[in-house]
């Protein structure tokens, strides 16, 4: 018995680290990219300084809207506001509140 575990550990290394060079050596081989340009090292440095200038770091849709102007006063405003929760058309304290 103790043969027999003896040699499926043997066998399960020799798999393990045979799997572990093919790999490396597929992975070095798919990997390897050339890359060529022809623009200079100035212009891609050009147009790095240029993007960074037109840079804008305000997310799109972050702008805060205008103040909206009014020709109303507070007192204006308070007295209409108790008139309508005189008529009913506005809830006061709790039992105005609907669950």
């Amino acid at each position: 018995m103790n043969a027999s575990k003896l040699f499926a550990v043997a066998a399960l290394a020799a798999l393990t680290s045979f799997g572990a060079y093919a790999g490396e050596a597929d992975y070095a081989e798919h990997n390897a990219q050339q890359f060529t340009s022809v623009r200079s090292v100035q212009e891609v440095r050009a147009e790095a300084v240029q993007a960074a200038k037109n840079r804008n770091s305000e997310p799109a849709g972050s702008r805060v809207a205008a103040r909206v102007t009014s020709n109303l006063d507070r007192a204006a405003v308070r007295a209409e506001t108790v008139i309508a929760v005189r008529a009913g058309q506005i809830p006061a304290g709790e039992l105005g509140l609907t669950l």
